[in-house]
């Protein structure tokens, strides 16, 4: 039996003519105050009416009651035809078919009605906001009195703590086997950056394909977005899959091993204008730079230049006048990611021609000359970099026997340990076993020994060979030759014509002293001997495998697998 609170439900009966009239249909005329049968009264609660199915009628199926406040903000309940019911998306019409949405309906989960419908449920004629200029658009939940932005989590326990995933998510998510030949960033990262090893040479940064390494706040390398497993970042790491003393060949000879290798002819030497006495010893790098730049061999060289930021902290930078060049003569003794400066778009100011047809030199120490000459032997695509790689015609190497890490050396050892204003420094020079730094006017004032700084110094150059550059057209240095001179090593063809066309404008004689030269490689490779974990051999294959370095430094297999 029907009553006041809740009417009874009765079947429908078919209409006639087939036709099933529902609200606000034609079907004959209807009083105000008639109720169809089996819908509720618009003022009381009452089941709610499941569409006309196949299968069953619409008093089964259903026996949720529809609550009040849900009646009072949809101004009453409708028939099955409006499209409302629960049983279908508030966006179809019942028959399967989407509907034109006003502007704001489908907005009752957040507390709102549709615009275009009014307090007695009739529809009005649908409005459309116009977008806001200049501004994005709100998010869901934005000026809805909706206090919880989208974008933060809900329901989080106060203690807990959210890590991103680490990468042994990527084999919890597929059951896809690395194929063995692929060698990753975090190989590289694993067995050589995390182990202090780097010597921030820059050669991943110009081997990567995808330009998916760049250069920290730290100085070292770090991955900026997707590693595609190319493995060249690991092939070229001079501390890592390169057999750096592999690359000595390159310039001849098979005495390379031996001694200062096999040069074609050396020198002491020094440039004889005004400007070598803001300079490293003789000044010969910046003359021969500055002649192959006026005579047009070359449109630039990639030099170290002094950071505007930091008192003696090196940074690369392309010099591309004679000015230039010797605005920045002398030596900083920090590495500066050289081989990572060679994407020419942060350079595109300083050159007219098209990058292909520009020629460059190299300065840097002999690591960075061998990562230049390896990546040079290969026709791979080096993403960004191509272009600055294939360009660098000339090499010039310093004698090097180590680096050090700007801030140990800088911030720690001069600065805080022996009170030393670094902005009163105006030379610092290591020969002869010391460290030797003077004031701008040009008095010493530290001279120690460079074994007392062994901290500050890059480890991996403990295992560098390497003191004269081998591989490069040019050496320059200051061993072997008196005060005020440079040593200079010619060892190409390449190396012999730069020295050709910049000879006249020198100050030069026989190197002073080769056995000096040789007395100090001799004792580089015999400590490099004590540090190398690896066998040394020049006559084996170029590229070591990751697991081979593993079988020798330790380490993990396959490291991106697992949670780092």
């Amino acid at each position: 039996m029907a009553t006041d609170e809740e009417p009874e439900l009765v079947e429908d009966s078919p209409a006639l003519g087939g036709n099933d009239p529902g609200v606000g249909e034609a079907g004959g005329p209807i009083e105000d105050e008639q109720t169809l049968p089996g819908v509720p009264a618009t003022d009381s609660e009452g089941t709610s009416v499941p569409p006309l199915s196949d299968n069953e009628d619409r008093t089964r199926g259903q026996t949720e009651t529809i609550p009040a406040e849900k009646t009072a903000q949809s101004g009453g309940s409708c028939g099955s035809g409006c499209g409302c019911s629960t049983d279908e998306p508030a966006e179809s019409n019942g028959a399967g078919n989407k509907r034109a949405m006003a502007d704001g309906a489908g907005a009752e989960s957040a507390g709102g009605t549709p615009t275009n419908v009014d307090e007695n449920g009739e529809l009005g004629d649908i409005e459309f906001t116009e977008p806001a200029s200049g501004t994005s658009q709100a998010l869901p939940g934005e000026g809805r009195e909706d206090p919880d932005r989208p974008d933060e989590r809900v329901n989080l326990p106060g203690d807990a703590e959210l890590d991103t995933p680490g990468y042994g998510i990527r084999s919890e998510m597929n059951d896809i086997e690395t194929p063995e030949d692929k060698t990753w960033f975090m190989e590289l990262d694993e067995g050589v950056i995390d182990e202090g090893r780097c010597i921030q040479c820059g050669t991943c940064v110009a081997a990567c394909p995808s330009d998916s390494i760049g250069i920290g706040d730290d100085g070292l390398p770090e991955l900026v977005k997707m590693c595609t497993g190319c493995s060249l970042c690991w092939d070229f790491c001079p501390r890592g899959g390169l057999r750096y003393e592999r690359q000595w060949k390159i310039t001849g000879g098979e005495d390379n091993v031996k001694g200062a290798g096999d040069p074609i002819t050396e020198f002491s030497a020094r440039v004889e204008e005004d400007w070598r006495h803001n300079s490293q010893d003789g000044g010969v790098v910046t003359g021969v730079l500055s002649q192959l730049l006026e005579e047009g061999e070359i449109d630039g060289a990639l030099i170290a230049s002094e950071s505007d930021e930091d008192s003696w902290k090196a940074e690369g930078f392309m010099a591309t006048t004679p000015q230039e060049l010797k605005a920045n003569t002398g030596t900083i003794y920090n590495q500066t990611m050289a081989l990572g400066h060679l994407d020419f778009s942060q350079w595109e100011d300083k050159f007219e021609k098209d990058w292909e047809d520009i020629s460059l030199a190299l300065v840097g120490t002999p690591c960075e000359i061998e990562g230049i000459r390896a990546l040079q032997d290969f026709e791979w695509d080096y993403g960004s970099q191509e272009e600055g790689v294939r360009a660098i015609d000339y090499t010039i190497a310093l004698m090097c026997t180590k680096n050090f890490n700007y801030q140990q050396l800088i911030g720690e050892e001069i600065q805080e340990q022996r009170g030393i204003d670094i902005d009163n420094v105006g030379k610092m020079d290591v020969l002869h076993g010391k460290l030797m730094v003077d004031d701008l006017e040009g008095n010493r004032i530290l001279e120690e020994d460079i074994e007392n700084f062994h901290d500050a110094a890059l480890k991996g150059c403990d295992e560098c060979a390497d003191f004269t550059g081998f591989c490069a057209d040019l050496t320059v240095g200051s061993v072997g030759s008196s005060d005020e001179y440079s040593s200079v090593i010619v060892r190409t063809e390449t190396g012999l014509d730069a020295w050709n066309r910049t000879k006249e404008h020198l100050d030069y004689h026989d190197l002073e002293d080769k056995s000096a030269v040789g007395k100090l490689q001799g004792w580089d490779k015999k400590k490099a001997f004590e540090a190398l974990e690896r066998p040394f051999d020049p006559d084996a294959p170029r590229f070591i495998e990751y697991s081979d370095h593993v079988e020798n430094y330790g380490g993990e297999l396959n490291p991106h697998e697992a949670n780092h």
